[in-house]
């Protein structure tokens, strides 16, 4: 496969990825990869998901989450063994622990077996802690033809394992973004919230509610939207109810076409996550001018600079992100350089930037012995 930038030929990729029936991190990127690469004159793209539908004799198992993987297993397989047939690389997508072992595990073996490169293309914040715990991470890390990873802070952590790992951001459809200027010089910021983060304990919704109560106390007008969804929805709603907090807004999931919608309606984005790597969501909020007010878990700072592109609290302290939201409130001026210097950062996530990057790792694959 030698000779690829220069041959003319296009590279025949496959992305291994959840699908969008299941709406995360993964799946959406997955999905922008898959839109932004069609009809592109250097790549060929395909697709195989890692949670194909179950045969209609057993679509009674889809709301059984241990049941409907087992019997879905063997249907995977026998997607990527065809799927890996007419393709140069395997972009396999993944998280860690188990569901490292259930789906891209199997990827990079079926593409090994197919005689097929393969890059592992990890996006977990927990990698430290799965390599630390799972032997068998280490073992395929350390077999597959390349790793990528969205943040420089997963670079660090594959060096503690003795694992070279390669940056390429995530992509961000900026079409869906209106960047809104809050001027200083025209009005003060509104003490309007917003946090796009999934109901999911590694994102701390909580947090984010008790922090709103404590600026409610300087600001009673003061208004939250929390847009997703997820397993922790019905606390955090019980959370709310017993602080007697108004002005609380349970906007539900919102579509791709309307996610723009919901940071030019705020003015500040706040966000307490205990463990993350790169958010989109904070990418999203810088595109829309929306101030980023967040906790600092160790991934954030490779993200968000403090005092230039955001303000960083520490993890878990509802106070000290409260005490940044009304520390924008009285300093406008402040709110509006960061949202500009935030704006600028996030034109390293836009598709003219990341294509090369990932067309620069698929050639590398394809141009090794």
């Amino acid at each position: 496969m030698a000779g690829y930038e220069n041959s003319g030929k296009r590279l025949r990729v496959a992305i291994v990825a959840p699908s969008l029936r299941y709406v995360g991190g993964q799946a959406v990127q997955a999905e922008l990869l898959l839109r932004l690469w069609r009809n592109d004159p250097d790549l060929e793209i395909s697709f195989i998901a890692i949670d194909p539908p179950l045969p209609r004799v057993f679509a009674w198992a889809e709301g059984i989450p241990g049941l409907r993987t087992i019997l879905r297993e063997p249907i995977y397989f026998l997607h990527l063994w065809r799927g890996l047939r007419d393709i140069d690389i395997a972009h396999i997508f993944s998280a860690s622990y188990w569901s490292f072992l259930l789906a891209p595990a199997p990827a990079w073996l079926f593409a090994r077996l197919r005689g097929k490169k393969a890059l592992i293309n990890y996006r977990s914040g927990e990698a430290r802690d799965h390599l630390q715990r799972f032997r068998s991470g280490l073992f395929v890390l350390s077999r597959v033809d390349e790793i990528v990873a969205p943040s420089g802070y997963l670079v660090d952590v594959f060096r503690e394992f003795g694992l070279h790992a390669t940056v390429v951001p995530n992509v961000v459809d900026l079409s869906q973004f209106h960047y809104r200027e809050r001027n200083p010089l025209l009005s003060q910021l509104r003490p309007h919230l917003v946090c796009t983060r999934g109901f999911s304990a590694y994102y701390s919704v909580d947090v984010v509610v008790r922090a709103f109560a404590e600026v409610k106390k300087a600001y009673s007008g003061a208004k939250l939207d929390l847009v997703g969804g997820g397993p922790q929805e019905a606390d955090v709603r019980k959370l709310v109810a017993e602080l007697k907090l108004s002005d609380v807004n349970f906007a539900g999931v919102a579509s791709r076409e309307e996610i723009g919608k919901c940071y030019d309606q705020a003015d500040i984005f706040i966000n307490a996550s205990w463990l993350d790597n790169m958010p989109v969501s904070i990418i999203e909020a810088f595109a829309a001018g929306t101030p980023v007010v967040t906790t600092a878990p160790e991934s954030i700072p490779y993200l968000v600079e403090h005092d230039r592109t955001g303000l960083l609290s520490p993890v878990g302290d509802e106070r000290a992100l409260a005490a940044n939201v009304v520390r924008l409130l009285r300093d406008p001026v402040l709110a509006s350089r960061l949202a500009q210097n935030a704006y600028q950062e996030s034109r390293k996530y836009i598709w003219e930037a990341v294509r090369g990057q990932w067309l620069k790792v698929y050639r590398g694959i394809a141009n090794q012995d």
